[in-house]
């Protein structure tokens, strides 16, 4: 949710660049300000913090059992409408701090040709250099999770699973699903990549949003790599659970779209 450079700083200089003075002069302010265009990818970063938060404590239901699991997908099917909204705002989300965050990086680049560190800054770590990667990686996974668990793309008969109450046999689907190794294996690639991502970027939240002080920088560093730890293993222990052998179905066929 950053790039290099320190592209969240509040008192960064970089200059918009003459693209981005053309695509911005007609909107309002808060698009064609450096500093808005900053407090937007904060503001989509948080909204998607709290959607992978919220998205990990559904899916740690499967370790309660199918019926716990189901249950919590049947139930957000059930708000109908509703879900599309929340989906709607998530893709609004997405592009939007993408975007933003792309322009900004160029503006930065524009700005700053030359590479330079500066101690103790949030834009110096290894997860700060790596944020374009495991940003564009992490959306490539999700398309493909999409594409696997929502949409049924790769294994369509998943689409037929029903367990005994007559709900749609979401446990049975994931269970299936990692126990094939490459689906297991770049998961847990994905999700730590994720971990990447946010250990950086929830630290440069902090600072985007003027809250960050020489004191307190170490806290919220610490505390979004704590963070991005608490995802990365709960997300991770899924996957791993199931080729362990400790969460299994019996109804479960082992399928691998990329051996079709």
């Amino acid at each position: 949710m950053d790039f290099p450079y320190n592209t969240y700083s509040m008192t960064s200089p970089a200059t918009p660049s003459k693209a981005a003075k053309k695509s911005c002069g007609c909107c309002i302010p808060l698009l064609s300000s450096p500093i808005g265009r900053k407090w937007i990818v904060a503001i989509t970063g948080i909204v998607l913090i709290l959607f992978v938060i919220g998205h990990l404590l559904g899916n740690l239901s499967i370790f309660v059992g199918p019926d716990a699991m189901n249950s919590y997908a049947a139930f957000l099917k059930s708000t109908g409408e509703l879900l599309w909204v929340v989906r709607i705002v998530l893709l609004t989300c997405v592009v939007l701090h993408i975007w933003f965050t792309i322009t900004l990086w160029r503006e930065n680049l524009s700005a700053r040709p030359q590479k330079y560190a500066v101690k103790n800054d949030l834009g110096t770590t290894v997860y700060a250099r790596l944020m374009r990667i495991s940003g564009l990686t992490v959306l490539a996974f999700v398309l493909y999770h999409l594409a696997q668990f929502t949409w049924q793309a790769f294994n369509p008969e998943y689409k037929t699973w029903i367990d005994a109450q007559g709900r749609h046999d979401v446990y049975r689907m994931v269970v299936t699903a990692f126990e094939c190794p490459l689906v297991s294996g770049f998961y847990i690639l994905a999700v730590g990549l994720l971990g990447m991502h946010l250990s950086h970027g929830i630290a440069s939240l902090f600072q985007t949003l003027g809250l960050t002080t020489e004191k307190l920088r170490p806290v919220f560093e610490r505390g979004g790599l704590l963070i991005a730890w608490i995802i990365f293993l709960g997300f991770a222990s899924i996957p791993t659970a199931v080729l362990l052998g400790l969460v299994k179905c019996s109804a479960s066929v082992p399928s691998c779209p990329f051996s079709h």
